[in-house]
């Protein structure tokens, strides 16, 4: 489809830039103002000086708090936080302990990370926003949308953590789980221990009922989800968190056809595992459908171009995340989809802070307008040689610079590094506000011996052309370091999707040739003999829905796994190179 043209501003007037100015310390007043009183506020040694400078001065005037602010803050990343939330997981664990501690009053949740580039789950202090902002878009787990929606979602959590009340005769129940499933439950006023009296619930505009959010089987989620969606004509409208977890959608609707089809028909709830009490609630949803099973048996399982729109006839609209990891499904995506679905991403952001929204008038898939929602955010200048400190405004941004977003949230990060590159595109006309294209994590690249590195993008860029030409759709990718030979090198590990290309054996050579022009320090690198091209191997069908069911397990919302580009995991990465079938 063709893309809205938009005339985005270069650089900002003078008018614009005061006009953003005044909008970002509103903003941040609106965040540091309350959150300053907080236990965190008071007590980490990070923001010393901030207390500081605030007691030397006016703490009333809004300019000297202000201007301490941008003067004494420092940066930080989770270490600062992490004594603070502890206390909310001592057993027992006092109202009086925890009350006020980043924000004020309790968390409504904590938000876990989805662990893509570490071992360890994040854990974040949601509170409940302002009654102004409550039914913003931001914080609407499920989004109206006309028509009907394929959107997966769970409310599935790691844990319950109980805060005892001063009264000493009630508690209050804070779960840990994903940011949502809490967005959700927040939004719907849905707690914990009412979950099992919501069984029959069914929100209009969904293909899947409330029991599905319930459950905890990795195929059975799938599964279920596919047969609703498929005994559904209706569906406009398919939004999934990541894109490539729609390709993990699509094969199990591949492998479990005849099943679904069946079960359509005759109105039945295949035997999954784990349902137990989920099962009758969910039998209660589906009926006998033997026209829309001929129909589907008609068209058949995915593989056409355009299945989803013969699926799905009144289908126009497919929102999920297709930058990043995501970006070898969108091929796979694009054929399924066909060219009268739209595609666009939600947002972007992470489970600290929101940072940005679909920006409408430029590329809906890429293009993101930075907001001032769920916190504030300022940037360092990655290619600066200034020391990396240097906070920048979003007035002092310069198109075509490339920063790392560092967000202060009305939640209690002060000054968070986000740990992603984005790169500035222009300005919004309207309200001078930036508009960003995310590239790839600051930190995320494979660090080889001899000291260079290639960015998530180029890497993603590399495997992703060399495929379409060679290989054939990939599934899923990650990278390993290669050390079965010296030097260390970049170590693909692909998952197709059908057969593999009659000359893929070429396409390691194209990805290298691909990084050279890219990366002018791999370039060098390799002429010096201190590189050496890059290896592909292949991994059997079903290796990275594996990967995903295991991390699932250990609490990460089955729809929010991401797979990292570049895998630091020792563990993951032996239990990858177990799997490979074929080097090329």
């Amino acid at each position: 489809m063709s893309r809205p043209e938009t005339d985005l501003l270069d650089s900002l007037s003078t008018e614009l830039s005061q006009q953003l100015k005044d909008h970002v310390d509103q903003t941040l007043l609106e965040s540091i103002r309350p959150n300053y009183t907080s236990q965190f506020s008071q007590h980490a040694p990070e923001l010393a000086k901030f207390r500081e400078a605030i007691a030397q001065s006016d703490s009333k005037d809004d300019i000297d708090f202000l201007r301490s602010f941008r003067e004494f803050v420092p940066t930080t990343n989770y270490e600062p936080y992490r004594p603070f939330i502890a206390k909310f997981l001592a057993t027992p664990c006092k109202e009086a302990d925890v009350e006020n501690m980043f924000a004020p009053g309790l968390p409504y949740f904590f938000a876990m990370s989805s662990m893509t580039t570490g071992t360890t789950v994040k854990i974040f202090p949601k509170y409940r926003p302002p009654p102004h902002l409550l039914q913003h878009p931001l914080f609407l787990a499920l989004p109206p949308s006309e028509g009907t929606a394929l959107s997966p979602s769970s409310l599935k959590y790691r844990q319950v953590l109980e805060i005892e009340c001063e009264d000493g005769q009630s508690s209050k129940k804070v779960t840990v789980c994903s940011l949502s499933a809490g967005y959700l439950r927040m939004a719907m006023n849905w707690d914990v221990e009412g979950d099992n009296d919501r069984l029959d619930l069914w929100l209009p505009g969904q293909t899947d009922p409330y029991a599905m959010s319930l459950i905890n089987s990795y195929r059975g989620y799938f599964v279920l989800n596919a047969l609703f969606a498929l005994a559904n004509r209706g569906v406009t409208t398919v939004r999934f968190f990541f894109a490539n977890i729609f390709v993990t959608f699509l094969q199990y609707v591949e492998d479990e056809w005849p099943l679904l089809v069946d079960c359509i028909e005759k109105g039945v709830i295949p035997d999954i595992e784990n349902l137990d009490h989920l099962r009758a609630p969910l039998q209660k949803h589906l009926t006998p459908n033997p026209l829309r099973a001929a129909e589907l048996r008609e068209i058949g399982p995915p593989g056409i171009q355009g299945w989803a729109v013969r699926v799905w006839p009144d289908l126009n609209k497919f929102i999920g995340i297709t930058g990043g990891p995501a970006a070898a499904s969108v091929p796979k995506i694009n054929h399924v989809l066909g060219p009268s679905v739209s595609i666009q991403a939600p947002a972007y952001g992470g489970t600290e802070c929101v940072i940005g929204v679909t920006y409408h008038k430029g590329n809906p898939n890429t293009d993101f307008k930075v907001v001032f929602v769920d916190g504030m955010s300022e940037f360092l200048d990655v290619r600066s040689r200034e020391p990396s400190e240097r906070v920048l405004s979003a007035w002092e941004l310069v198109t075509g610079g490339h920063y790392e977003p560092v967000v202060t949230t009305r939640n209690g990060l002060w000054r968070y590094r986000i740990g992603d590159v984005v790169a500035v595109k222009g300005f919004d006309p309207d309200d001078g506000l930036p508009i960003i294209n995310y590239l790839h994590r600051r930190d995320g690249s494979l660090g080889l011996a001899f000291g260079t590195t290639c960015t998530e993008s180029q890497l993603t860029n590399a495997i992703v052309s060399a495929a379409n030409r060679w290989i054939g759709q990939i599934m899923d990718f990650t990278i390993v370091g290669d050390e079965r030979d010296t030097p260390i090198t970049y170590g693909y590990l692909v998952e197709i999707v059908g057969e593999i290309g009659n000359d893929a054996r070429m396409a390691p050579q194209q990805t290298f040739e691909d990084l050279m022009v890219a990366n002018l320090e791999y370039y060098a690198a390799f002429w010096q003999g201190r590189a050496r091209k890059p290896t592909i191997r292949l991994v059997e069908k079903g290796t990275f829905s594996e990967y995903r069911r295991q991390k699932s397990d250990k609490s990460v919302s089955i729809g929010q796994v991401k797979v990292p580009v570049v895998l630091s995991d020792s563990t993951y990465t032996e239990w990858l190179l177990k799997r490979v079938i074929m080097e090329l």
